[in-house]
């Protein structure tokens, strides 16, 4: 499909005049305009669903979330996938991404490479992706000739896969088990796609990630209860947290928490079943590290 017939290529008649307009126009204009970009995703919540579900059933399975793009659409995935680890307790293995130009690519441009099959197929096979895995490839186009071969070696693999893309009719999409396609429109600034497609494709994996983590467990109500308290924020945050889970104060949160050698969960079931460290450790264990299982609710 020739770059130019994109609806994310064309010209947005909201901004004809940009750069004759003040700063508060300016504000204003791009504020109405982003305000479409939920709209767009409303429509595509169904195959957003059926993506937490795909996420969850690979995980549980011990596979890993692979995400791959390039430029702004790498670095969003990177961006997941470089939180999910720490604010869900999963380790770094678990959620991954591959972006072309690599890590390198992540504070510097690196557009050569997006025109590139050969290594869109060579650093996904470097990531030996299985049946058990889901990759989630990211292109706003849905024509990045990098992402579109790294998505067909993940497929050939057996991996399940997915398309975040915001043209329909993509080549991406043909390309995946499972294609999520949201249409924001022209940009502000034709073709920077970093701007309401970029805004698009961060809120989807925002509700992939999440989404497939509270399918399996991995919070407890609305409750980020395995995040790490490696730092004081993090440490003052889990303290509250097991406040509002169990019920209790500072003080009672704060000592099970230092009991749990700073375990959440763990400090959570203490309190909640009024048991000793021993046999809440042996319930979480049974139920698999979910809180809520492991409560019996």
């Amino acid at each position: 499909m020739p770059l130019k017939t994109l609806k994310t290529e064309k010209r947005n008649r909201a901004s004809a005049g940009l750069d004759a307009m003040s700063a508060l126009q300016i504000a204003t204009m791009m504020n109405r305009e982003d305000a479409a970009v939920p709209r767009a995703i409303r429509g595509a919540l169904q195959q957003i669903a059926e993506g937490i579900d795909l996420i969850a059933r690979q995980l549980a399975r011990g596979g890993r979330l692979i995400y791959v793009g390039t430029g702004t659409s790498g670095r969003i995935g990177a961006l997941d996938a470089a939180e999910v680890p720490p604010t869900f307790g999963l380790s770094a293995e678990t959620v991954q991404f591959v972006m072309a130009g690599g890590e390198a690519a992540l504070p510097r441009a690196a557009e050569a490479n997006e025109d590139d099959p050969h290594l869109g197929r060579r650093d996904m096979a470097a990531r030996k992706p299985g049946r058990k895995d889901v990759v989630v490839g990211l292109a706003a186009s849905g024509r990045t000739p990098y992402t579109v071969a790294a998505l067909q070696y993940a497929q050939k693999k057996e991996a399940a896969t997915i398309a975040v893309v915001c043209n329909r009719g993509s080549e991406l999409a043909r390309h995946a088990r499972l294609a999520i396609e949201v249409e924001v429109g022209p940009e502000v600034l034709a073709g920077s796609t970093r701007l309401k497609a970029g805004t698009a494709q961060k809120l989807i994996c925002n509700m992939l990630s999440t989404g497939a983590m509270a399918r399996l467990g991995y919070v407890y109500d609305n409750l980020m209860v395995n995040l790490r308290p490696k730092n004081h924020k993090l440490f003052e945050r889990g303290i509250s947290i097991i406040e509002n889970a169990a019920g209790v104060n500072h003080a009672q949160a704060l000592q099970a928490l230092q009991l749990a050698d700073g375990r959440v969960p763990l400090a959570i079931l203490m309190l909640k079943t009024k048991t000793n460290r021993t046999e809440a450790e042996r319930r979480l264990r049974r139920a698999g590290g979910v809180v809520r299982r492991a409560l019996g609710d």
